[in-house]
């Protein structure tokens, strides 16, 4: 049965960079084909054309404007565009924040996933602490984070930190400094 591997977590916590790190000794621990969904990837061009037309701001992925009028329509698209993969076999790593759908335990739920049945799925939480977090969104200077850090206080009250005793199905990393061992126990979790 497919795979289907989330990898969420606030910005700048390198949930990205973590997931590249590991499609490929993924496909090859488990011998299974991996399609990797970036939202980032899949939807800027088009939110930038969007936000532009909305706001002036083609940079904006923050403001109310953009939560409340294209954030669901991406996560679905993104979900939709797994769901595809896995009904024809092939496993897949979708990375994005996901922090809704988180909270509300929405991500091990099969009938709100709509996934075939027997998906083995798992969520890693890539997290960093806040401060580290925001150095690195400064150091990567990528615009679409612009109007975060203009807003940095606002922003800040959406980041929340899962509990691991209310968020069993989560396989949380510390994102900080992680060594190969700490690499290769992640590797070892999701290819199990």
């Amino acid at each position: 049965m497919p795979r289907l591997i989330f990898f969420c977590g606030h910005a700048g916590t390198g949930k990205t960079t973590l997931a590249h790190r590991l499609i490929g000794p993924l496909m090859q621990a488990t011998g299974e084909p991996f399609c990797l969904l970036d939202k980032d990837t899949l939807y800027g061009r088009y939110s930038a054309a969007a936000m532009r037309a909305i706001t002036g701001d083609p940079n904006d992925r923050d403001s109310p404007a953009y939560l409340d009028n294209l954030r669901d329509p991406e996560y679905e698209g993104l979900l939709d565009t797994a769901r595809e993969n896995l009904m024809l076999g092939i496993s897949v790593i979708v990375i994005g924040p996901l922090s809704r759908e988180i909270r509300a335990h929405l991500l091990t739920d099969p009938y709100w996933l709509h996934v075939p049945d027997g998906t083995q799925t798992r969520i890693v939480w890539v997290h960093l602490p806040e401060d580290v977090a925001h150095a690195r969104i400064i150091a990567r200077a990528n615009p679409n984070d612009a109007y975060k850090l203009r807003h940095w206080e606002a922003y800040r009250t959406r980041r929340f930190s899962p509990d691991p005793a209310t968020y069993p199905e989560l396989v949380f990393f510390d994102n900080q400094a992680p060594d190969a061992a700490a690499i290769d126990g992640l590797l070892r979790t999701l290819a199990g």
